[in-house]
């Protein structure tokens, strides 16, 4: 039997055993090639492979070691591919600071200083670390909402609250206004909105802390001047310095007063703290505008009708009040003993609200026609700085309180009398009128 042509069976052929393992190597070989030849285009640009290297011993990180080759290729494409290279350089504020300040990533060395990539400088201000050395205009500051800082991606502001005025050279004691707080009432009224509040709140605390020590002290004073007058905390005799804007077209969050508008502290006595229906002595503290006074200010109706039945009917009473010689020297400005005159200052200072014309029930040619068209019954006076800063302060403002003392008690006789007999009020004002009389003769 003849054998066939061919190989002997069970045998392969040369070829046919080195060809896998052949492919294999080539192929291996094919890619080591492709890739030393990528790293070293990438690594050794032709426009600088000539150039001397300004570092040839990187500070690798401690944490991390990677070989040179591939960190280098890894990092060289990351830099190609990346858009935010020079994102820190343009930065106007500071970044979150690097873990490690003169390491580059994977310790990848760099020919000249043009190819390293730039970092964001840090920047301080004064007022502390991470504060922006800036000049803004007014309306932009950075702690405002809604203003842009301009930072790229992963850069943070640090705004370092102002604190509290320094006391200076003169120290902060209960019975005295600080100038302190004058100056801040004034930077108030330049910033009257609440997110500049809310920054100066530490300003604002210590101002009010200073006002309710002296509402404390001229409480203790002004129940010497005037018996009905209780001990109530500062919180039940001060105003708020805040505004209701929910039904008002001005969104100003602060109390303004008159033109130009200023921003105070102000407080009021009476026999039931700054509410209720008494006569109340009236404080104010503002930068040029304080203020001093007492009185009815716009009351409601029933004890206006009954002032000015008053008026009508015993007009001696509030006239006698009115020509009182401290009060003419230091409310009506120094005017001469004349009940004209003295009538005359006190309805200049509520002609404000008077009625054009005269009110309901009286007739024009009544002889206290100028009292009768009245709707606040009020006695006050501006104060200086100077009148209101220093020791001297609260002795002067309790002594113009002590003054009004007998304005306020016969308004809070007639609106809110003490259960007096009418025989005996009669008995009185006869005792009154005989005085007068005198006294006039005397003259």
């Amino acid at each position: 039997m003849a054998r066939p042509r061919g190989r002997p069976p069970g045998q392969l052929s040369k070829s046919a055993k080195s060809t896998p393992v052949k492919r294999k190597s080539e192929a291996s070989s094919d890619v080591t090639t492709r890739q030393s030849k990528r790293v070293k285009t990438i690594s050794t640009p032709p426009s600088t492979a000539t150039k001397p290297r300004s570092r040839t011993t990187p500070k690798k990180s401690q944490f991390f070691e990677k070989d040179s080759a591939s960190s280098e290729a890894e990092s060289e494409i990351a830099k190609e591919e990346s858009g935010y290279e020079d994102e820190d350089a343009s930065a106007s504020a500071v970044s979150s600071p690097p873990s490690s300040e003169d390491e580059d990533e994977g310790g990848t060395e760099y020919d000249s200083e043009d190819e390293r990539p730039k970092r964001g400088r840090q920047t301080k201000a004064k007022g502390g670390p991470g504060v922006m050395a800036r000049i803004v205009e007014k309306g932009k500051e950075l702690w405002r909402a809604g203003v842009k800082t301009g930072l790229a991606p992963g850069e943070q502001v640090f705004i370092k609250l102002p604190k509290a005025r320094e006391p200076g050279k003169i120290p902060y004691q209960d019975d005295t206004i600080h100038p302190n707080t004058i100056l801040f009432l004034g930077d108030l009224k330049q910033n009257n909105d609440r997110e500049w509040l809310k920054v100066h709140d530490a300003d604002f605390r210590q101002s009010e802390k200073d006002f309710d020590s002296f509402v404390e002290k001229l409480t203790e004073n002004l129940m010497e001047k005037d018996g009905t007058i209780p001990e109530l905390p500062p919180k039940d005799l001060k105003f708020r310095i805040y505004r209701d804007v929910r039904f008002s077209k001005d969104p100003t969050p602060y109390k303004v007063c008159s033109y130009p508008p200023y921003t105070h502290f102000s407080a009021a006595w009476s026999r039931t703290g700054r509410k209720g229906p008494y006569a109340a002595y009236y404080v104010q503290i503002a930068p040029g505008r304080s203020f001093v006074g007492g009185g009815l200010w716009q009351p409601d109706s029933a004890p206006l009708a009954l002032l000015r039945q008053e008026v009508d009917q015993k007009s001696h009473k509030i006239k006698k009040v009115l020509v009182e010689p401290r009060l003419r020297k230091e409310f009506f400005n120094g005017i001469p003993k004349d009940e004209k005159k003295a009538v005359k200052a006190f309805a200049s200072h509520n002609k404000e609200n008077a009625l054009k014309s005269k009110p309901t029930g009286y007739t024009v040619d009544n002889p206290n026609i100028e009292l009768l068209k009245l709707r606040n019954y009020t006695i006050g006076r501006k104060l200086k700085d100077e009148e209101v800063l220093g020791p001297k302060g609260l002795g002067r403002i309790t002594d113009l309180l002590g003054i009004l003392t007998p304005f306020v008690t016969f308004l809070n006789s007639v609106v809110m009398p003490d259960g007096e007999s009418s025989d005996d009020e009669e008995a009185q004002d006869q005792v009154d009128d005989q005085d007068d009389e005198a006294h006039d003769e005397e003259a």
